[in-house]
């Protein structure tokens, strides 16, 4: 009994972790390199799972939106978001927002990269965070506006040691913002690979 229910379990897991392995494999998958004032963070999109969020995503980069742009709010344990604003902490113009994709399945894992949004589930337009821990408290669980989630669009596959040295800067309250890094990480651009 105790072998059977060792398969079962190791099934189940080797299932889960091939379908988000399966995800990150498509082979159709664009990649991207976020170029930052601390390093270079290299991001797997999952074109298949999330294709109007990755659409949205690319234009962004395609248009530059991006260049000069900071890591606005970092959370130690959390995530970092950047994508909005520029250096001075002016929020940037944007695009309408897009339909949230976060019933795809994907979770907030350690590494992946969500939209940000306001409340309302439909409101993410540019902003972006990378998860720096397992927030499965994120992920979509009914299609309404407290359990919709924040779509998973992608994994980070090389950097993630840039991406825990941005987790480690000092943070506070600046500009009417909290957990504002006090030196500015920047986005210096993103490029399509």
């Amino acid at each position: 009994m105790k072998f059977l229910l060792a398969t079962v379990l190791g099934c189940l897991m080797f299932s889960t972790a091939f379908s988000a392995d399966s995800t990150a494999k498509d082979g159709k998958s664009s990649i991207v390199t976020i170029k930052t004032s601390m390093g270079d963070i290299k991001v797997k999109l999952f074109d298949q799972a999330a294709p109007e969020t990755v659409k949205n995503f690319l234009q962004y980069v395609t248009d530059g939106h991006y260049s000069n742009t900071v890591f606005h709010r970092v959370i130690k344990g959390f995530m970092i978001q950047g994508g909005g604003f520029d250096t001075k902490l002016n929020q940037k113009k944007t695009r309408a927002p897009i339909k949230n994709e976060a019933d795809n399945k994907l979770s907030n894992e350690r590494g992946t990269i969500a939209m940000a949004r306001t409340p309302d589930p439909h409101s993410a337009s540019a902003q972006f965070f990378i998860n720096l821990a397992d927030n499965k408290f994120l992920d979509f669980s009914a299609p309404n506006a407290q359990q919709y989630g924040y779509c998973v669009f992608g994994k980070v596959i090389a950097g993630m040691d840039v991406v825990d040295k941005i987790a480690d800067v000092n943070t506070g309250f600046k500009n009417g913002q909290q957990d504002v890094p006090y030196d500015n990480v920047i986005i210096l651009e993103i490029v399509k690979n």
